[in-house]
């Protein structure tokens, strides 16, 4: 998708409606259904356009406060549909669904008096509406008291057996709940929220269950892009980013998505790879809400999977010091370390991997990272600190050949750092001696401990007056000339060159030319070998 393209789409629909859904009344539809947040938005839109439904669109609207426990407005609402027609019952029980919370008796004589008003004892909407009242507080004896009430008057209605489910899901009956789910679906195939209200009850349970019955409403009505938004989230649960990632593509063109909803969208394509579309809708959500956190982690997240450094590093200012709420998690500050480090600030990167252990000291790679770093920087002591703990905490399945070998070269490298002092070099070359020595155990057929151990005794006797690193370079030759593979030549160079100069000191020029032929038939231009052979060839001569 084009960025022009995907802009066009998030800017008509995100937080705004369609002329479709604002003409054809699908507020309280949506409200049912179970998308309270969609139907605010349409009901505020109907309130403005359809004049002869405001009382119950004003009895919808209450019913959203209350469930987001907003008093005040929701009493706004129940008072402003009631004035509007002071005849209609909704909005009265709708103010007596508030009172339940500080004053039952005086609520439940509201109720009475609404039951003697004519035609009401005989209403199954009334019914249900006085159930639901109770139900919204949790009261789900008197709930079930008046949901039979209910299908006394209408026994085979969708609306009464949806309400059971309900008040069974509330009872954490979840067999219960579903079978009348199930039963408001026979009673009327369109009843989307029972669809919709048996899929969420085994969301978490059968996700399976859930999908197979979104499908099925998928199928019946394929313009009611909610759906996608519910499967969606199945899929984004499951870790099926990919599906999800589709699913909340297809929903962003209903009209009805929120903040929240694109929140997701970009994480699903973040979580499924697709880093640059994931970037476009965090940038695009930016443009809604510039200090919503999600999206400014998202673009700093994306810029640094997309080696974006500059721009990852701009996007954490505005997330760390920009934001509403941030909530950090030890991810943001690895992120932002990473960006840091990929622009040589390794002071800085190394405190931002430092906080990011401090908030989750699992994770112990970043031990490992920051050991890295202060190497990049040339500080091995530091360096090493940081890598003992890592191994210090690493599981010790884990502590393979290659985890131990790292932590002997960064004591070879601090022995061999011109600005160690003496002393600190000795003791640093003899411990990475020790810890090649355990990896020339641990890999007996492999040449690395004692390739290793060679370096580091050589450095240990610099002059090769004492021959310290010749046993282990014997070794590795044994090792590897037999392997006969051209990958292991530069190995053997090192080998014989070490080798070839040791048995010249030595005085022992015709050992010593030997390693030097078998480094030229090697490498037929290898310069060093070439003076050593001309040198001992001339030597033999004047023997002679």
């Amino acid at each position: 998708m084009k960025r022009t393209y995907l802009f066009l789409i998030l800017s008509v629909f995100v937080f705004n409606l369609s002329s479709k859904e604002s003409s054809t009344g699908q507020g309280i539809a949506y409200y049912k259904a179970g998308f309270p947040q969609v139907a605010k938005s349409l009901l505020f839109n109907e309130y403005s356009s359809d004049i002869l439904n405001r009382t119950e669109i004003c009895y919808y609207l209450g019913n959203i406060y209350f469930e987001e426990n907003q008093l005040d407005s929701a009493s706004y609402y129940f008072n402003k549909g009631f004035n509007v027609e002071p005849l209609n019952s909704f909005n009265v029980i709708g103010n007596s669904m508030i009172k339940m919370k500080y004053a039952l008796a005086s609520a439940e004589t509201d109720i009475k008096r609404i039951l003697k008003i004519k035609g009401n004892n005989k209403n199954e909407n009334v019914m249900i509406a006085i159930s639901r009242a109770y139900l919204m507080n949790s009261l789900t004896v008197k709930a079930l008291d008046y949901c039979e009430l209910a299908k006394d008057i209408n026994p085979k209605s969708s609306s009464v057996a949806v309400l059971f489910g309900d008040i069974k899901l509330e009872q954490q009956d979840l067999g219960e709940a579903c079978s009348n789910y199930e039963l408001a679906i026979l009673y009327d195939e369109n009843c989307k929220e029972a669809y919709i209200k048996y899929a969420r009850a085994y969301k978490n349970v059968n996700p399976k269950l859930s999908i197979e019955m979104l499908n099925r409403l998928k199928q019946k009505d394929p313009a009611f892009l909610l759906v996608d938004k519910e499967l969606a989230d199945i899929y984004y649960v499951q870790n099926n980013f990919d599906e999800a990632a589709k699913l909340y593509n297809s929903y962003l063109q209903s009209g009805n998505s929120s903040i929240q909803d694109l929140t997701k969208y970009a994480m699903t394509l973040f979580l499924n790879n697709d880093f640059s579309k994931s970037l476009e809708v965090a940038q695009l959500g930016l443009q809604k809400a510039p200090r919503n956190p999600a999206f400014n982690r998202l673009v700093m997240w994306n810029n640094v999977d997309l080696k974006k450094y500059g721009d990852a590093l701009k996007a954490a200012d505005l997330f760390f010091n920009q934001t509403d709420h941030p909530d950090f998690t030890y991810l943001d500050y690895r992120y932002y370390g990473q960006a840091l480090r990929e622009t040589k600030q390794f002071d800085l990167s190394i405190l931002q991997f430092q906080t990011a252990l401090k908030m989750d000291s699992s994770k112990i790679e970043l031990w490992k990272d920051i050991s890295d770093m202060y190497n990049d920087k040339a500080d091995y002591l530091n360096s090493i600190t940081a890598y003992t703990q890592y191994l210090k905490k690493l599981d010790e399945s884990k502590k393979t050949c290659d985890v131990i070998i790292a932590l002997g070269k960064l004591y070879y490298s601090l022995g061999n750092n011109s600005s160690t002092d003496p002393l600190i070099k000795k003791r640093a070359l003899s411990e990475a001696d020790s810890i090649f020595a355990i990896v020339a155990v641990k890999e007996p057929t492999g040449y690395r401990g004692n390739f290793w151990r060679a370096r580091a005794n050589a450095a240990l006797d610099p002059e090769t007056l004492l021959g310290l690193a010749k046993p282990y370079y014997d070794q590795t030759v044994s090792l590897v000339e037999s392997k006969a593979d051209p990958k292991y030549n530069s190995v053997l160079i090192e080998c014989y060159s070490y080798l070839g100069y040791y048995s010249l000191l030595q005085k022992n020029n015709t050992l010593s030319l030997s390693y030097w032929d078998k480094i030229i038939a090697i490498d037929p231009s290898n310069s060093t070998a070439k003076k050593a052979i001309d040198g001992i060839q001339k030597a033999l001569k004047g023997k002679i």
